[in-house]
């Protein structure tokens, strides 16, 4: 407190003294009283705002309601309920309002999470309080209001939050003028389904940025931008955080933003369609965060990403990034967080990320390394996530992993680790997930992994592994996920070990040699606790009855009981197990003989996948629930008519009732009952009649093979557009070559072989590409004639453009998603050489084959099969074609297997045949060949019988030798000698051991033949005759 003195030096003072010094008082009082006050409004805040303002902010309130659900974050709360128009001189002291000090305006209104729900517009008074500096609006609901262009009120604007509030449409053009903001966020926008809402053009993106200048944080993920990000955007020198995240982001990205000296945080991730690269950093950063991932980045990871030495974060997952990776990523030592999986990136792990002991999260999964784990990775004792998956990293699991006892998720599936577990894998005490599934394991599994209480999932799925399940699994108490199959465990196995584990929702135990004992829970009732399983997979488990504590489970949704030892009956309460849930239903390949008591349509409501394949089944055929998508019940004793209920699945996609006994017409609707329809096969029973008339587009594969089927093919196949696989062998058609189903463009299989069909194969009128995907055609064993048209059915043929190996197999599907381990059914397909039937239990995709024998076909064969460079398989014989054979053949380097036996070909076997080095099988027997065996590697492996019945052939294998003292070569028979009426094709052994042999022999032959037919004998007796009349002729013109 200031004190004044004022000293009258005696009474004498002139009254004019007295006056001057009243005067100096009273001005002195009135300087002090302003300091005063001054420094007392310094001291103590203004408890006033504006009368205007208030009345904006209460004005504001009232247009919104509390909605809870508004706002997500977990600390939400309604601030505006403090606003109380009694306290409207306070305004300042509410929740979420700051004031000018000076001058009372509202200059900060931080609303965000208050629950306010409600639309927002132009004319709402929160754009009356023009001197706002700071507003947050984030984590409200705005019921998809656009963002105002009164936004453009802030002039004095420096922050600005709309994110996560529910926004929509365009960013108006108008925030380009806010100025002075150096913060702006308005990220994470959506509707009610979750979808982006809010829109940001190119133009608009491009004004932002250049008026902008002073931005120092730029938040606009989620924001649909659909353009490059603008090259001027490198100009904002004072950025530290860029979030870009989920922005449909094109072009390239600007690789001079990465050099910004001010970014600390950049984030470009879920842009497909955006470029880039690292590029070489040639001074240090300040960039402590880059998130790249799910971007097109590519290249390599420069050496000099060492410069970034305050980065903690570098996530650039699922990038196209290749190359070695750089083991200067070592000299990161702030790095907490690596991302670098799904990738293409080379080379082994190099040791040095042992340095990062910071290091949190290393994720190297989905990429091609190779070679060992570095031991020194058991230095990083801070890891709590290491994935190593899907890469070809070898050896053993070094036994230093053992020492990350902070970690809760190791992955190491995937690879080509071999040897055995380590048992210090027991040491990690804090993890949740293993996976060690697919590789080669070997050894057991260690008793040690029984130490893993806070084990959550265990997958060993696919390796090696042997000896029993050890019994220190079952102190996994917190165990949801077991997964154990496709392994060689062995021995008995007590399942009541698993029902301990009361968490337990999937167990996978199929594909091992286990015995898994159930005698204990036969005795088991409704009141014994029971893990809810949700996956059951106990197929090969040696199972001999049903299990019968399946009754007790509401929530299965699949279950696996396939290639067990089961004998009997379905049993009757199987009907009312997990009624609701059901969704994949596996007991194929038991011994099952039937049903107890079965519905008329299953029970199962939700029921997609039904396989009871390759059991004893007898009776009628079971129909599944309308939900059905794949039903499999091929390989049984089944016998009946189909029920015309079938025709109600109309969400099935897979149906397979082949290899059963199955008889009467097929129901007209098969074809179309379901616009889902892929897969029809119905082969090996003793179905008649028609075809369905009608069928669905989607349909990739029919199979109607070796049934009683009759007529003629429906013309409506020309609608199945996604048609692969068409097989109707083995029936009673009747119909002419199906020209029209070469406008097929997916069809990739056509069997018709063993039935009526015939007539000539014309060419269509219009010269278009036919069959353009067709790899294998087999029509052998009908009644085509006339010539093969090669030129029009193989014209545009993809069989021109194999030239590799492709091992992969054609199969019947490939979208079972309900589990990885149902894998659908690969095609099988057998095909006839040489007489012997070879079935392909599996077709690769690159095999290719044309059977047309045992037909009519005549004609020469064409020079434009060397064109079928991808061929494999080429049978022709038991036709009628004449003339060479084409040199052309030896083109076909795949070639495994030709036969064009008995035909009259004529002329001599071309020597380009030995150019085919995979050639296994080659008949050429009882044609009117001539000349020398072609010697090559394949050639010396074939026996006379591919040669026998050529009388002019000579060479190895045949006991003629070439050279001038061979018997004079017989004449090519034309048609019209060789004919016979009989279809029996006469042996030239016989004819030619009779003319070189003298009457002696050929009387000999002659009584042979005579005593066992009697036509054998004339033809001899014909051909001698003409032999004669030709020698006799040439003896006349010699003389």
């Amino acid at each position: 407190m200031l004190c004044i003195k004022i000293s009258i030096m005696g009474l004498s003072l002139s009254l004019w003294n007295s006056r001057m010094l009243s005067k100096r008082v009273v001005l002195f009082m009135f300087h002090f009283l302003v300091i005063a006050n001054s420094l007392h409004s310094l001291q103590q805040p203004s408890s006033s705002c504006h009368d205007e303002e208030s009345f904006a902010l209460l004005q504001f309130k009232q247009s919104f309601v509390i909605d809870e659900f508004a706002s997500v974050d977990e600390g939400a709360y309604p601030k505006v309920l403090s606003w109380k128009p009694a306290a409207a001189k306070g305004c300042c002291s509410w929740d979420g309002v700051e004031c000018d000090e000076k001058t009372g305006h509202v200059i900060g209104l931080d609303l965000s999470s208050s629950c306010l729900s409600g639309s927002i517009s132009s004319n709402n008074t929160l754009f009356r309080l023009v001197h706002l500096q700071r507003l947050n609006l984030a984590d409200n609901n705005f019921n998809q209001s656009q963002i105002p262009p009164t936004i453009r009120n802030f002039r004095m604007l420096s922050y600005l939050n709309l994110s996560a509030s529910s926004f929509s449409g365009q960013i108006p053009s108008e925030i380009s003028q806010l100025s002075r903001l150096s913060s702006l966020d308005l990220s994470s926008n959506s509707d009610s389904t979750g979808e982006r809402s809010l829109k940001l053009n190119q133009s608009n993106l491009k004004r932002l940025v250049q008026n902008l200048t002073s931005l120092e944080k730029l938040h606009l993920s989620s924001i649909v931008i659909s353009a490059p990000i603008p090259n001027s955007m490198a100009n904002l020198s004072f950025l530290t955080s860029l979030l870009l995240e989920y922005c449909e982001l094109q072009g390239e990205f600007p690789v001079s933003i990465l050099k910004l000296q001010s970014l600390k945080f950049l984030n470009v991730e879920s842009n497909p369609d955006l470029k880039g690269f690292l590029p070489a950093f040639e001074q240090t950063s300040p960039l402590m965060s880059l998130r790249v991932s799910r971007t097109r980045f590519s290249g390599d990871l420069p050496f000099s990403i060492e410069k970034l030495d305050s980065l903690n974060e570098l996530v650039a997952s699922r990038c196209n990034f290749s190359g070695l990776l750089p083991s200067s990523l070592g000299n990161l030592r702030r790095l907490v967080y690596l991302d670098l999986s799904n990738n293409t990136l080379t080379g082994s792990i190099p040791a040095s990320l042992a340095t990062l002991t910071q290091l949190s999260h290393l994720s190297l999964d989905t990429n091609h390394f190779s070679g060992y784990i570095p031991s020194s990775l058991g230095n990083l004792t801070h890891l709590t996530t290491l994935s190593l998956a899907s890469n070809q990293l070898t050896g053993p699991i070094p036994s230093s992993l053992g020492n990350l006892t902070q970690v809760t998720e190791l992955d190491l599936s995937g690879n080509d680790f071999g040897g055995y577990i380590p048992s210090s894998i027991g040491n990690l005490n804090q993890l949740v997930r293993l996976s060690l599934s697919m590789n080669q394991l070997t050894g057991p599994i260690p008793s040690s992994v029984g130490n893993l209480s806070k084990l959550i999932e265990l997958d060993l799925f696919s390796n090696n592994l042997h000896s029993s399940i050890p019994e220190s699994l079952s102190n996994l108490t917190n165990l949801v996920t077991l997964y154990l199959d496709s392994n060689s465990l062995s021995g008995r196995v007590n399942f009541h070990m698993f029902l301990k584990l009361q968490n337990l929702l999937i167990l996978y135990l199929s594909g091992n040699k286990l015995e898994l004992l159930l005698e204990e829970t036969r005795f088991m009732n409704a009141t014994t606790t029971f893990p809810k399983f949700i996956t059951l997979g106990l197929g090969s488990c040696n199972i001999t009855e049903f299990p019968s504590f399946l009754r007790y489970q509401e929530n299965l949704r699949w279950l696996d009981l396939a290639e067990n030892g089961m004998h009997g009956q379905l049993p009757r309460w199987m009907w009312n197990v997990s009624k609701e849930s059901l969704t994949v239903m596996n007991i194929s390949h038991n011994f099952l003989s039937g049903f107890d008591h079965p519905p008329v349509v299953l029970s199962w409501s939700g029921l997609q996948l039904l396989d009871l394949s390759s059991n004893m089944i007898q009776g009628s055929l079971l129909i599944p629930s309308p939900s059905i998508e794949y039903y499999v019940i091929s390989n049984n004793g089944l016998s009946g008519q189909v029920s015309p209920l079938i025709c109600n699945l109309d969400s099935l996609k897979y149906l397979d009732l082949s290899n059963n006994k199955l008889s009467g017409m097929l129901p007209q609707c098969l074809g179309n009952f379901s616009d889902n329809l892929r897969v029809l096969h119905l082969g090996n029973n003793s179905f008649e009649g028609h075809l369905p008339q009608a069928y669905t587009s989607n349909l990739t594969m029919i199979d109607v093979s070796n049934n009683k089927l009759q007529g003629i093919l429906p013309r409506s196949l020309v609608n199945c557009v996604m048609l692969e696989f068409l097989v109707i062998s083995n029936n009673e058609f009747n119909d002419v070559f199906p020209l029209w189903l070469g406008t097929l463009p997916a069809l990739r299989l056509l069997a018709m072989h063993h039935n009526g069909f015939h007539g000539v194969i014309r060419k269509p009128e219009k010269n278009l590409d036919h069959f353009l995907q067709l790899h294998i055609l087999d029509l052998s064993f009908n009644n085509f004639s006339g010539n093969f048209p090669f030129e029009y059915i193989f014209s545009g043929n993809v069989i021109k453009g194999i030239t590799s190996n492709e091992f992969t197999y054609m199969k019947t599907t490939s979208d079972i998603v309900y589990d990885p381990s149902y894998r659908g059914g690969y095609f099988s397909f057998t095909i006839t050489s040489k007489g012997v039937e070879r079935f392909y239990p599996k077709i690769r995709e690159d095999f290719a084959a044309i059977d047309i024998s045992s037909n009519r076909f005549e004609g020469t064969v064409p020079e434009f099969i060397g064109n079928l460079t991808g061929l494999r398989s080429l049978n022709m014989s038991h036709n009628i074609l004449t003339g060479l054979i084409p040199s052309s053949l030896g083109k076909l380097k795949l070639l495994e297997s030709v036969d064009l036996s008995q035909n009259k070909l004529s002329g001599e076997i071309p020597r380009q045949l030995t150019q085919i080095s995979f050639l296994a099988k080659f008949n050429v027997s009882h044609n009117n060949l001539s000349g020398p065996i072609p010697r090559g590697t394949q050639f010396a492996t074939f026996d006379s019988t591919s040669y026998e019945g050529n009388l002019g052939l000579c060479g190895d294998p045949l006991p003629k030798k070439c050279g001038n003292e061979a018997p004079h070569q017989l004449p090519p028979s034309t048609e019209e000698e060789n004919g016979s009426d009989f279809g029996i094709e006469l042996d030239w052994k016989f004819v030619l051991a009779g003319s070189v042999s003298g009457l002696l022999v050929g009387v000999v032959l002659a009584d042979v033949l005579v005593t066992r037919k009697r036509e054998y004998f004339l033809e001899i007796v014909g051909i001698l005759i003409r032999l004669m009349k030709r020698k006799s002729k040439k003896r006349t013109r010699r003389n």
